[in-house]
């Protein structure tokens, strides 16, 4: 699924923008949450409908067309805050070993962020 966010200029037209590759995973991740069924709107009620969970990834992926750019740019900012606030605090080292034991190739050159992407984390 490629989504295409539309942007507002400074004088109302509206351009094709690019999603970048952090927008995108913010997408998955909501899409995927929907998917799981654990997507849940503002009252705590599950969301059912699609065209809801696109509308709802595309606000925190800063990518929507009903928002002006500051507000796309101050929701992605809000949206990545919260991303690394769930961050797993493992050291590299404890990282490290869980790659070892799941036999993740290339594993000794990775960052601590580049193992917690391939431990899924």
């Amino acid at each position: 699924m490629t989504i295409m966010a539309a942007r507002k200029t400074s004088d109302g037209k509206t351009t094709d923008g690019k999603t970048t590759d952090a927008q995108k995973g913010t997408i998955a991740r909501v899409m995927h949450e929907f998917k799981e069924g654990e997507l849940e709107r503002n009252d705590g009620e599950p969301v059912t409908d699609r065209r809801q969970a696109i509308a709802i990834a595309l606000r925190e992926a800063g990518a929507s067309n009903q928002e002006s750019p500051s507000d796309n740019r101050a929701n992605f900012r809000s949206t990545r805050a919260k991303e690394r606030d769930t961050r797993s605090h493992a050291t590299r080292a404890a990282l490290y070993d869980e790659a070892k034991r799941r036999d993740i190739k290339g594993r000794s050159r990775m960052t601590r962020g580049e193992l917690e992407r391939a431990l899924n984390r």
